[in-house]
């Protein structure tokens, strides 16, 4: 059995220091073309998003089962960024 992807053609923006390294890559045949690269790539990285996930929801059943709201709440609190305090300023 033969599965073929359809593929679509789309346009990028990346940093020129990024393109330079991936075409020098494709020049040291570490891959076929820039978007063989492109495409391992994110092939990679949606399948390190997906394993990440798993291993999370595996972590939170065997530690008590999914966030509740409260718990989440404090997250989001605890990992927003905090703002810089200004020294009060002195009267002249």
């Amino acid at each position: 059995m033969v599965i073929c992807m359809a593929t679509v053609k789309i346009t990028i923006t990346l940093p020129e220091e990024q393109i330079a390294e991936i075409r020098r890559r494709v020049a040291d045949r570490e891959s076929e073309s820039v978007s063989g690269f492109v495409q391992r790539s994110i092939s990679r990285t949606l399948q390190n998003s997906a394993e990440f996930s798993a291993m999370i929801d595996q972590s939170l059943m065997e530690s008590g089962g999914p966030l509740t709201a409260k718990e989440r709440a404090w997250a989001r609190k605890m990992l927003a960024p905090r703002k810089k305090k200004s020294a009060p300023r002195k009267a002249a």
